[in-house]
């Protein structure tokens, strides 16, 4: 009987062991819930179809990106999928150098908050490491800042734009990681906010946005 069950359990453990190593790949590091924050490098600048004629004025911004985000991840057929959102706010801002104000194509501004949601598309290049490519919808604010004497407007323009980004994630243990990516972001349309009735038609713009960010996560 002895020598019966011992081929059965040799044939079983030859099952199992590929069975919990495709659970693994399955599961992964790289599924479920997550939740990160997020800095980097932020620069908004005008688009290819904005021109100043003041060799003067910079038409770009830059500063510091901080923020954070979610996302849930799943595997498909040894790819990973996901959706995500994120809320971000920068520190770049039209300067002023000896009175002039830099154009920018909007006036005298700094960037507000930005709302971000897409998707995400990966594969594994080692069983910690994941390569991929992010796209989705982009909402930023920049806020208007003028004063004319003893009047001060405060006022905000609304963006609205897509996002296209390729990054690198790593993990770190089974529910920490760390990522590294670059994010285009492209504005097409602009408006004073819904609160604003007096500018209230979209206006055509043309402002693009480029970004490094580097996130830490943890993975539910």
């Amino acid at each position: 009987m002895r020598k019966f069950y011992l081929p059965l359990l040799a044939a079983g453990s030859a099952i199992a062991v590929p069975a919990m190593a495709q659970s693994a790949a399955t599961d992964g590091p790289f599924t479920g819930p997550r939740v990160e924050l997020t800095t980097g490098y932020d620069s908004l600048t005008a688009g290819s179809d904005v021109d100043s004629n003041n060799d003067n004025n910079d038409q770009s911004i830059d500063g510091l990106l901080y923020g954070a985000g979610v996302g849930y991840d799943f595997n498909v057929g040894g790819a990973v999928l996901g959706v995500e959102g994120e809320y971000t706010d920068s520190t770049a801002k039209v300067e002023i150098d000896n009175g002039d104000v830099e154009n920018f194509g909007f006036g005298r501004v700094d960037a507000g908050r930005d709302l971000y949601v897409g998707v995400r598309a990966g594969v594994l290049v080692g069983p910690q490491t994941l390569i991929y490519a992010k796209g989705g919808y982009t909402n930023a604010r920049l806020n208007l800042l003028a004063r004319n004497g003893e009047d001060e407007l405060r006022a905000n323009y609304e963006l609205d734009g897509f996002r296209i980004g390729a990054g690198a994630e790593r993990a770190f243990t089974d529910k920490v990681f760390g990522k590294l990516e670059y994010r285009y972001s492209n504005y097409s349309s602009a408006n004073f906010g819904a609160d604003d009735t007096t500018f209230a038609d979209d206006i055509r713009i043309d402002t693009d946005r480029h970004q490094v960010a580097v996130s830490l996560g943890y993975r539910f």
